[in-house]
């Protein structure tokens, strides 16, 4: 008998777990063991260019990447220097256009998501940080903050790859 009722018990536990909806709690399709399009993450000791990238409100309610464009070539590793200037929290996510469209679409469904992904990095108001990234394809690229309503306030920006 005492055996039959851990048995029930189990199985009632797994039904109530199962029946609970999945939280987002920081993955998302992109970034997680896929081969990038826009490279993968770099050696700093490789760097051969650091681009200093600023992250900020403007005063007529734009968000703003400065600078927002970039060239580097196929194979060359920089070093994106992060400083968040702004009043509020921002992302810095490097990737191709189609993947930052579908994350900033998951991200408008999970807003409190959170990011451990190499091509990207979140700063608080008056926080640093960098991503160090090696670029392995030629191509046209993006840069994006996907926190709700900064992509569409102009918080996004290109990275061109020429093939050498």
């Amino acid at each position: 008998m005492n055996m039959n009722i851990k048995t029930v018990f189990a199985g009632l536990l797994l039904a109530s777990i199962s029946s609970f909806p999945a939280l987002a709690t920081g993955s998302h399709a992109g970034g997680h063991g896929e081969m990038m399009a826009v490279g993968e993450p770099g050696d700093k000791a490789q760097a051969t260019a650091t681009f200093h990238v600023t992250m900020m409100e403007t005063d007529d309610g734009k968000m703003v990447f400065s600078p927002q464009e970039f060239a580097v070539r196929k194979g060359q590793t920089v070093v994106f220097s992060v400083r968040n200037d702004g009043a509020t929290d921002h992302e810095f996510i490097l990737d191709d256009h189609d993947k930052i469209m579908d994350h900033k679409a998951l991200m408008e469904k999970f807003p409190e998501m959170e990011h451990d992904d190499p091509n990207s990095i979140r700063l608080a108001p008056g926080e640093t940080g960098e991503i160090v990234w090696k670029f392995k394809n030629a191509g046209a690229f993006k840069i994006a903050c996907l926190i709700p309503g900064h992509y569409a306030a102009g918080m996004h920006g290109d990275v061109t790859v020429a093939k050498k």
